[in-house]
């Protein structure tokens, strides 16, 4: 069997058995935005809170290792402000690769990141829900939902 590397944030939780490839690492609300301060990116809830069980808050409590990743990739290939407006609270719509699974962020609309995501990714054509959507080369999914981003990361986005 070939050998797994790990990096694993501090505060981190891998989820999984040692032989699980797959393994996702979740982590907690105080990390997620310890990491999204070293980068810049700011965050915000109608509620001004974040409990994960309210859907006016903005949770990031068992947000994916790489969502977070993603995330800070985005920030820093884009140098764009980046806002997050959704992240794991429920209230979001449910699914394998949902925001209460750790995939998803939800960010504010702004000039400097839709002109990124328009000219850097790939367009996709229209989700089911009628959002076009535009995919990274690294295979993360990037949808316009109106009234802010929806994005889906299934890796960290080259990080």
């Amino acid at each position: 069997m070939a050998a797994l590397s790990l990096v694993v944030a501090p505060g981190a939780v891998v989820m999984g058995t040692a032989t699980d490839a797959f393994a996702v690492t979740k982590i907690s609300h105080s990390t997620a935005t310890s990491m999204f301060r070293e980068v810049g990116i700011t965050w915000s809830s109608s509620g001004n809170c974040s409990d994960r069980n309210k859907p006016t808050c903005t949770s990031f409590e068992q947000l994916n290792l790489a969502t977070a990743q993603g995330a800070q990739t985005l920030k820093r290939a884009s140098g764009c402000a980046l806002n997050i407006t959704g992240g794991t609270e429920t209230g979001h719509a449910s699914g394998t690769y949902s925001h209460w699974n750790g995939y998803k962020l939800d960010f504010s609309k702004g000039t400097c990141v839709g002109n990124y995501i328009k000219n850097s990714f790939t367009y996709i054509g229209v989700r089911g829900d009628g959002a076009p959507q535009w995919r990274s080369a690294s295979g993360n999914v990037y949808a316009d939902e109106g009234n802010h981003w929806d994005v889906t990361y299934y890796n960290c986005g080259g990080c």
